[in-house]
């Protein structure tokens, strides 16, 4: 009998990665390095910022990529208006918003999940050995703007450049395979979690990851988004969960707190098939990617042990 091949998705930030501390305090450390005066409590620049960010998405919805503005300037705006409040009347610091942008486009911003790289490493590299899947494709989905990839890159991760609406198709080449092989990010569908439309562009760039491949072992049920066995991971039940379940996807929560005890977790079934458990349960909860991968690749909790 045939094995499944596997869409793994996740969702990036709050399941990825953090921001290292909050967004809003590191905004606030940023601005004094750069030479504002600390005129501010923290309660009032977190106010300052959700307000600053609520105004320039009604303004200029999905980070101005409508009316040409772009994720640069859209944050520019929004960091100027949490700001001016408390310039004083005094022109910000020319490189508050440049140092800002910069620092969220990179692991300066953000924290992973320990072993987060060598984890989704591991996961590739025994894709071919796996018992479970044939072939294991990894992607993002994620209400996000552009700058997701980089992120990623940052912290070691290899990315594909495949990204919804930029890319027809990759060439096979043959060589190392990507650690994430497509970013799905609703600036570029233009609608986000948990509408299934971004889900639907997921499937769509898998096709474009499987065309690329090897065309000698590439079958018609390789091609066919509904032969995949298709698992999103977020942390957000109303945008992850429910939107997986609303698209015909498997959902995993992202439970890193217990916060969701009511809800079955995979570490207690660490012995059941992925099919078997989905068959149970229609959402299932997962403390860490580790666990997750572990699980995926059927290890048990003696061998997450001996490597630890």
């Amino acid at each position: 009998m045939p094995k499944r091949n596997l869409l793994l998705c996740f969702d990036a930030f709050g399941t990825l990665f953090w921001p290292k501390p909050t967004v809003a305090q590191q905004y606030g450390q940023v601005a004094r390095q750069c030479g504002m005066a600390a005129g501010w409590t923290q309660a009032e620049l977190q106010s300052h910022l959700a307000a600053a960010i609520q105004d320039e998405a009604k303004v200029h919805p999905n980070y101005g990529k409508a009316s040409g503005l772009g994720p640069t300037q859209w944050w520019t705006n929004v960091i100027y208006k949490t700001f001016q409040p408390f310039a004083r009347h005094q022109p910000l610091p020319a490189d508050l918003a440049p140092t800002l942008l910069q620092r969220f486009s990179s692991s300066r911003g953000y924290h992973v999940e320990q072993d987060l790289v060598t984890t989704l490493k591991r996961l590739k590299k025994q894709e071919r050995s796996n018992m479970a899947f044939d072939r294991i494709v990894i992607g993002v989905v994620t209400n996000s703007d552009d700058r997701v990839p980089s992120v990623l890159s940052s912290f070691g991760l290899s990315v594909s450049p495949l990204r919804y609406g930029t890319h027809d198709k990759l060439p096979f080449d043959g060589g190392q395979p990507y650690d994430i092989d497509f970013t799905c990010m609703s600036y570029d569908t233009g609608y986000g979690k948990p509408h299934a439309g971004m889900f639907r562009a997921a499937e769509h760039l898998l096709t474009q990851v499987v065309a690329a491949g090897d065309i000698q072992t590439v079958s018609e049920a390789d091609l066919d988004p509904d032969s995949w066995q298709k698992l999103h991971v977020g942390d957000e039940d109303a945008k992850d969960v429910v939107g997986a379940l609303n698209a015909g996807w498997n959902p995993v929560l992202l439970d890193q707190d217990g916060k969701s005890a009511e809800m079955p977790s995979l570490e207690e079934q660490s012995n059941q098939p992925i099919s078997g458990v989905f068959q149970r349960h229609s959402t299932v909860r997962v403390q860490s990617i580790r666990n997750l991968v572990s699980w995926l690749l059927g290890e048990t909790d003696r061998d997450r042990h001996c490597e630890a």
